[in-house]
């Protein structure tokens, strides 16, 4: 449905998996959109197909510095962070830099436009967590001088900006706080089990397990988390919400969905536990259901059969 008002939204790391995603739907909800992104990790294969869409604005940008766009601005969507453990591994001061001073200067835009800020923050701010399910009011268990700590307390402190911004400077603000995302768009090699898992099983190759598999982990498909994302924004929701799938799975039931649904004949191969990952990961959604009417409807048997064949085109393409 196409809005009345005609809202111009800025997307930062609109060129990556979820930002790309984002840039879809406002674009559906009639959305000018604003997409920035230094292609660092977000790639211009994601966002081609709306090169010829008159209300679509791509600029290469680093968030990290200064940031002025001419006219009015409604809605700011900061998206832009390396996001798998390969990336913030290889960039860690990036990632740092794009969670303080990226979101930093984001903020600095929705002041001076007035206009709504919504972070892109993650469950990863529960760090190893103590308590399970997760919900908001939790605060996490993190190491943050680790090597998952640029990530984590970027993130954080990310949070903790967004919020003294709403509170001395009235910025209207949103968090979302994401949790395991899964679709066509994910990055072959990104370190993340999804793309990791498919690519494997669909060359029947042994799926690499760390540990011994019984740590878990809750998938949502992309397109019910920008729709939660986008209910979010349209709230008055200033506190922190969680977005994802309450179906939780260990990785050694993921891996023998995985394999079934690619019809391979791959096996799990373990390897050792990478440091401060995670035992367990499940989203309370009770805040989303009440405030958003929000939860997820596509069951992950059919969410993995859509990013199946988004992976199967890219071997066909020597991608892969």
């Amino acid at each position: 449905m196409m809005t009345d008002k005609k809202i111009t939204s800025v997307v930062t790391g609109g060129a990556g998996f979820l930002g790309s995603h984002l840039c879809d739907l406002l674009l559906a909800k009639g959305h000018h959109v604003i997409c920035l992104d230094n292609l660092l990790t977000g790639n211009v294969a994601n966002i081609e197909h709306l090169a010829s869409n008159d209300r679509f604005q791509f600029i290469k940008h680093d968030v990290t510095e200064y940031l002025y766009l001419p006219g009015e601005v409604d809605r700011i969507f900061h998206f832009a962070s390396p996001a798998s453990p390969i990336d913030y591994l290889e960039y860690p001061i990036q990632t740092l830099k794009v969670g303080a001073l990226g979101t930093h200067k984001a903020l600095g835009l929705a002041r001076a436009k007035k206009a709504r800020f919504l972070l892109a923050s993650t469950s990863e701010v529960y760090g190893d967590p103590l308590v399970h399910p997760q919900p908001e009011s939790y605060w996490g268990n993190v190491n943050p001088i680790g090597p998952r700590g640029v990530y984590d307390e970027a993130k954080r402190f990310a949070e903790a900006m967004t919020m003294a911004y709403h509170r001395y400077h009235g910025v209207e603000t949103r968090v979302v706080r994401i949790f395991n995302t899964y679709g066509p768009r994910m990055r072959p090699h990104d370190g993340r089990v999804v793309p990791a898992f498919i690519s494997q099983a669909l060359k029947n190759e042994p799926l690499t397990v760390f540990g011994d598999g019984t740590q878990t982990r809750s998938f949502c498909f992309v397109a019910d988390l920008i729709a939660g994302i986008y209910a979010l924004s349209e709230s008055d929701c200033s506190e922190p919400v969680n977005i994802g799938n309450p179906r939780e799975m260990n990785m050694l039931e993921f891996a023998d969905t995985v394999i079934e649904l690619c019809n391979s004949s791959s096996v799990v191969e373990n390897h050792p536990l990478p440091e401060d990952d995670p035992k367990v990961r499940q989203p309370d959604i009770s805040r989303a259901r009440k405030i958003l009417k929000w939860e997820p409807k596509v069951p992950v048997e059919e969410g993995l059969g859509h990013t199946i064949e988004y992976f199967r085109k890219l071997i066909e393409r020597g991608i892969v």
